[in-house]
């Protein structure tokens, strides 16, 4: 069987789901601690990182960026970097800026300062300054989505992709924080709920981080 190890509220392992999900692909799922450096995860993956994806011929990918181009080069049925040279691009493009921008400004400092911090050790007391700078960053990225989908149907264009998999995957993170100020950002809103009604999205509404409770609306498929 495929299997993805990964961290339940770790976005990049998300976006990797929702991949699979869209291309119907038959997976396990593994959680990983991987701050514990397990030497049969290292053996997968020396950076200690997840996720980490094996195929069912044995063929063994780290990194997320990794994934989604093996798991589009191996399974062409259903393109989510889609068609031609320049809408390939501005897939690419734009789900950068989820992995790498809206990564380092919002999703990776409250995952850490509100989740992983508690399972680490030696890594002193809670940010309260990280969480507020994070959290101030979060209307400018949905300002963004909603003048893209002002001129779009989806981020990059009139199809779903990756780049609204890689936001969805990291908004989803926060959503379940209860973080996201959804009120003010409405057509952010309605892309954010058609992609959370779509059939590859319902796994991750019923991820449970023990000790931490979803926002209310998490699972509300209207909210």
């Amino acid at each position: 069987m495929r299997t993805l190890y990964q961290y339940m509220l770790c976005p990049f392992s998300r976006k990797v789901r929702l991949v699979l999900g869209e291309k119907r692909l038959d997976f396990d799922v593994e959680q990983e601690r991987f701050w514990e450096r397990r030497e049969e995860f290292i053996s997968l993956n020396p950076a200690g990182q997840v996720p980490v994806f094996t195929d069912l011929n044995g063929t063994i990918v780290a990194d997320s960026y990794a994934i989604c181009e093996y798991l589009e080069e191996a399974y062409p049925e259903r393109l989510l970097l889609g068609q031609g040279i320049a809408h390939r691009a501005e897939v690419r493009r734009l789900a950068a800026w989820f992995d790498d921008k809206f990564a380092r400004e919002v999703s990776l400092p409250l995952i850490f300062e509100k989740t992983l911090r508690r399972f680490m050790r030696n890594v002193g007391p809670t940010n309260s300054q990280a969480i507020r700078q994070a959290k101030s960053m979060i209307g400018y990225h949905l300002d963004y989505i909603s003048w893209l989908i002002d001129r779009r149907r989806w981020l990059a264009g009139d199809e779903l992709s990756l780049a609204d998999l890689a936001a969805a995957a990291h908004l989803s993170v926060i959503d379940y924080l209860g973080d996201v100020p959804w009120d003010g950002y409405e057509v952010a809103k309605d892309w954010y709920m058609r992609i959370k009604s779509r059939p590859s999205f319902r796994p991750l509404l019923q991820d449970r981080l023990g000790g931490l409770v979803p926002a209310q609306h998490y699972q509300q498929l209207d909210f």
